[in-house]
């Protein structure tokens, strides 16, 4: 693998081997096989460890198998893929529902394998969506982005929106639930707000429309990533979401009406400012048959 970008204009001052370590995040083992080969050229030279990089500057950079040994994964179809964005480093796909982002054993056949197929190469998962909701995922195509991608989302710097068709008119234009969320001790399958051990949870929610029938078009926007939050704070303030099969069984709609409609990062290499939005034909023919 050989990537080449130029280094961005906010770099603050520092030696490539800083570099290396702090802002690419390249593991101890990886930069000693750049270092010894000359796997790392600055302007098209030769650099020592201690040099200084600035602002402008180009670098390639070349990893051999035995720095990134392939991880072989199993093939899916690449006819299922609805690709919204790719270059060279990532991949962002529309998911569509009742599909696992990634499987659970080696031979179970996800949207990973799928995606992996569409490229042509292993890709790496960055972020999850539960099984039946749909929307815009996230995938590394390298191992060497994978770090950085991975530290982007635990800084919070990876902004999701999803799109819910709820049950009942939402009064406020906007709310903010913070209800603590823990596991079910009854169905494993399940989280329920649990104020005294569960973990804290914050969820943005603005009402995008009111529809005669008493059901209600919310945005959700996430501060904490607790599995099923959307889910579960909507169902605590009696707002279940439409189709929902673990917190609104007596709904009738096809599907859960939850989609991550919008993904919008800085692109940590070229910071290229990047936004993307995208519905699924089922949510919006439920949305309309029901709104």
């Amino acid at each position: 693998m050989q990537f080449t970008f130029t280094l961005p204009e906010s770099l603050p001052q520092m030696t490539v081997k800083q570099f290396l370590e702090e802002q690419l995040l390249i593991p101890r083992k990886i930069r000693h096989f750049l270092r010894i080969k000359k796997n790392i050229l600055i302007n098209h030279k030769e650099v020592h460890w201690n040099e200084m990089v600035k602002p402008g500057d180009v670098c390639q950079l070349t990893f051999d198998e035995e720095d990134y040994p392939q991880k072989e994964i199993l093939w899916g179809n690449p006819a299922l893929i609805q690709e919204v964005y790719q270059d060279q480093h990532l991949i962002i796909v529309n998911k569509p529902e009742g599909m696992k982002t990634h499987g659970n054993q080696p031979d179970e056949i996800a949207l990973l394998n799928h995606v992996s197929a569409y490229v042509g190469q292993t890709c790496y998962v960055v972020h999850r969506l539960d099984m039946e909701t749909s929307g815009l995922v996230l995938f590394a195509k390298n191992p060497f982005i994978l770090p950085i991608l991975n530290r982007l989302l635990e800084k919070k710097e990876i902004a999701r929106e999803y799109w819910a068709f709820v049950e009942g008119q939402v009064g406020s234009k906007e709310l903010i639930f913070r209800d603590k969320i823990g596991r079910d001790r009854h169905d494993r399958r399940k989280r329920v707000v649990d104020s005294k051990n569960g973990q804290q949870a914050e969820t943005h929610i603005s009402r995008l429309k009111q529809f005669p029938n008493k059901t209600s078009l919310v945005r959700c926007k996430l501060k904490t990533g607790r599995t099923h939050q959307i889910r579960v704070h909507l169902s605590y303030h009696k707002h279940p979401i439409l189709g929902d099969p673990l917190y609104n069984s007596r709904s009738k709609a096809s599907r859960l009406m939850l989609h991550a409609f919008r993904l919008s990062f800085t692109h940590p290499l070229t910071l290229e400012k990047l936004s993307f939005t995208a519905l699924s034909d089922t949510f919006e023919t439920e949305l309309k048959q029901n709104g």
